[in-house]
């Protein structure tokens, strides 16, 4: 590059930097006027609840009026680097590297431009330095990467951490303090230092509760259904005047076998015994099979339905 383009180039880079800090230094000014009404706003809000013994809204609004004061803080700060820069243009203007007393301001509003979003003009002021460093020093302080020189303070206002209990409630006893509130903090404090729930995978409460009720639910459904089987398969043979089948003896142990050379006998084989009988008493034996099977299918559905309930 010839030396006319060098001079020609930081003539040019000087005007475009100081007319954007400039810009950003007005910009500064009127947001700041600004916040500063809507920090008033909100806590004569915050002070008006209180007064109305309204701690749940109070617990919500806390939190935003931290926000907002330290975006506000951190705009008075970017406000003097600025300030400080336009006051060194020449300066950057004639050295190609960044001097090491303005590492901290340039640092600093470049980390803060994307995100200060009502305030364009630094996301200006950082693509200039970026056409003038690098964007490994850009990078540098945008990402915070090791030995860069951000300002710790603009670090820790800009940042979207919540703020502690300590915090928030300092700031209610200041509001109730400047507004003569006779307010009791006990609330604040057992609220703050409350340890919440992480309901991600459902209450531990409701999911032991649900437990403890499903259990006694099903077993008596099922002592139910089988006391009321048992009942009606000896009530059934006490009618039919088989009182010599026990009722715990289940009916699908049973295994009725036809032999075909004597149709007029049914063998029936309980656990390796063996029985012969008449057709008479196969007719009655089925009969009875059938009222019990029936009996036994009606318990079964009253059962499922007080399950249900």
């Amino acid at each position: 590059m010839s030396l006319l383009n060098q001079l020609f180039n930081r003539g040019l880079f000087g005007a475009k930097c100081k007319t954007c800090v400039s810009l950003a230094i007005s910009r500064i000014k009127l947001v700041q006027n600004k916040r500063d009404m809507q920090l008033n706003n909100m806590r004569k809000e915050i002070a008006q609840f209180l007064r109305n013994g309204e701690e749940a809204i109070v617990q919500i609004r806390v939190e935003h009026i931290i926000r907002e004061a330290n975006i506000s803080e951190a705009y008075s700060i970017l406000e003097l680097f600025c300030e400080f820069v336009l006051a060194r243009i020449p300066i950057l203007d004639s050295q190609r590297e960044c001097p090491s007393e303005l590492k901290e301001a340039i640092a600093s509003i470049i980390f803060a431009a994307p995100r200060c979003s009502d305030l364009p003009e630094l996301l200006q002021i950082q693509s200039l330095f970026t056409a003038k460093y690098g964007k490994e020093f850009i990078s540098a302080a945008a990402e915070l990467k090791p030995g860069t020189s951000v300002n710790r303070t603009i670090i820790e206002k800009l940042s979207v951490k919540a703020p502690s209990a300590e915090v928030k409630l300092s700031l209610l006893i200041e509001i109730a303090q400047k507004y003569n509130l006779q307010w009791d903090p006990s609330t604040a404090i057992a609220e703050f230092s409350k340890k919440h729930e992480d309901l991600l995978d459902g209450s531990r409460q409701i999911r032991s509760r649900a437990a403890e009720y499903q259990r006694p639910v099903v077993q008596s459904s099922l002592s139910f259904s089988s006391s009321s089987e048992a009942d009606l398969v000896a009530r059934t043979n006490q009618n039919q005047g088989t009182q010599q089948l026990q009722t715990s003896t289940p009916l699908v142990s049973k295994k009725i076998i036809v032999d075909p050379d004597k149709t007029d006998k049914l063998v029936i084989s309980t656990t390796g015994e063996t029985r012969t009988s008449t057709k008479s008493k196969i007719m009655e034996n089925a009969r009875a099979a059938i009222v019990a099977a029936d009996l036994a299918s009606a318990a079964a559905r009253a059962a499922a339905e007080l399950a249900k309930m």
